[in-house]
């Protein structure tokens, strides 16, 4: 391990012209003296949260037999290589999401609360379980939270049965009257991580007229790597290559709008064409954020409520909505499931990155807790029972993994969001309508 007579402040930035590059964890980041002691770089712990729409089938998404994981359903099978790091949780409820609409199914995921019925700016929910960790995650970073979508819908209007549309748009709310709107194009995103000074436009153009944002930093990255020991040139490398990657990928997306002559209604311009590279590049930006410290907590709505949104690319040309509306079709059941399955891939991969990326003593995964699940159980009845709800990462706050934990009644999913709090330092006695903890998810030292 190399030691300095100064350790590297963590919160070290490399600046430029109009903007800043956060630096990953290094163990030249810890003090000669503790180094001695062959002590990794302390990581903190992440929090992040993943919104998929109108429930499942819950044939081919419940595994078999409780306790350990010895076995994937259908649909969680894309979770195989990372499945010691995961555990399922059957039955999970939001009583609170009732009277059952899209618009409490997305409101209530995060907040455990019931959404003010209005079609107006009078609007009420409740502050949602990430804005509590932000609060408190938060004050040693850039950026409290980062908020993403996959698509850009209107925050004003009515979406669904009387409910204003901030209730079906936003999974975030810092206050019972204030929605935040998540971001949906991958330009934006880099430039809320790495962008600095001036308005958006002066950062879009001074971003955009350099080859690579790293261009800035040439001098001072090589400065930093003979600062540091091989093992930190090492995890360096492999940051700012992520960091190139992420700038070819947009840059790519924006060179095909430019070249694509035709209006574009239904993403964002400059958003990848591809409903998986566009969700690989916003997993990919939560990683390089995290790696960077910028923020520590994450919510990424990877598709909303009632959307319309086909995917020829896994046989299912239906647009998902309708569909979701199964009567108990068996060929409809098939294609939720197809749905169901390709979302759930699209997590695997971007855990599989997460447990690749190294962090401190462990991985990035191990140091994270990520919560995937839908506000619906069964799309065609509107209800919020048996949520589809998986709990991933965490080795680092002791979660078991590899485990089903199957609840023979209802548990209100607040109980998750306390216990989740709990493990990354958030001590509450309660939160929505919580009745305890999940005792059970967690390995207990003595």
């Amino acid at each position: 391990m190399f030691l300095t007579k100064k350790a590297i402040p963590r919160r070290t930035f490399l600046k430029g012209a109009q903007a800043a590059l956060a630096l990953p964890l290094l163990d030249a980041m810890i003090p000669a003296s503790t180094a001695w002691a062959q002590t990794a770089a302390k990581p903190v712990p992440r929090l992040g949260f993943v919104f998929v729409p109108m429930g499942c089938d819950h044939a081919r998404w419940t595994p078999p037999g409780q306790g350990k994981l010895d076995e994937l359903s259908p649909i969680l099978a894309p979770l195989g290589p990372v499945k010691d790091q995961v555990t399922v949780l059957t039955n999970m409820r939001l009583q609170n999401a009732y009277p059952g609409t899209h618009d409490t199914s997305n409101a209530a995921f995060l907040s455990a609360a019931s959404a003010k019925h209005t079609e107006s700016s009078d609007y009420f929910l409740g502050t949602t379980v990430d804005q509590i960790a932000a609060k408190e995650m938060g004050r040693q970073t850039q950026l409290a939270s980062l908020q993403l979508a996959m698509d850009l819908n209107p925050l004003a209007g009515v979406c669904n049965n009387g409910y204003a549309c901030v209730y079906q748009n936003c999974l975030s709310w810092s206050t019972p009257t204030t929605p935040l709107p998540a971001e949906a194009h991958p330009r934006v995103v880099f430039e809320r991580l790495f962008g600095e000074g001036g308005n958006a436009t002066a950062r879009r153009s001074a971003l955009r007229d350099r080859a690579s944002l790293l261009d800035s930093f040439t001098g001072d990255i090589a400065k930093l790597k003979g600062r540091v020991g091989n093992p930190d040139r090492v995890r360096l490398e492999q940051y700012l290559e992520s960091v190139r990657q992420a700038e070819r990928e947009i840059e790519r997306a924006e060179k095909a709008a430019s070249d694509n002559k035709m209006p574009d209604l239904d993403r964002p311009v400059g958003v990848p064409a591809a409903f998986a590279d566009h969700a690989k590049l916003m997993f990919d930006l939560q990683i390089l954020a995290f790696q960077a410290d910028i923020t520590r907590v994450v919510t990424f709505q990877l598709t909303r409520e009632q959307s319309n949104r086909a995917y020829p690319e896994v046989g299912v040309a239906d647009p998902h909505h309708p569909t979701s509306h199964h009567g108990n079709d068996p060929e409809k059941l098939a294609k939720i499931a197809k749905i169901n399955t390709y979302h759930i891939s699209l997590f695997s991969e971007f855990l599989q990155r997460m447990k690749a990326t190294p962090d401190g003593d462990g991985s990035l995964l191990d140091h994270s807790l990520y919560m995937y699940g839908s506000g619906m159980g069964n799309s065609s009845l509107h209800d919020h029972e048996n949520l589809p709800i998986v709990v991933a990462g965490g080795a680092g706050t002791n979660l078991k993994g590899g485990r089903h934990i199957k609840y023979e009644k209802g548990t209100n999913l607040a109980n998750l969001h306390l216990t989740l709090l709990d493990r990354v330092g958030i001590h509450m006695d309660s939160f929505g309508d919580s009745s305890g903890k999940i005792e059970d998810l967690f390995v207990h030292l003595g």
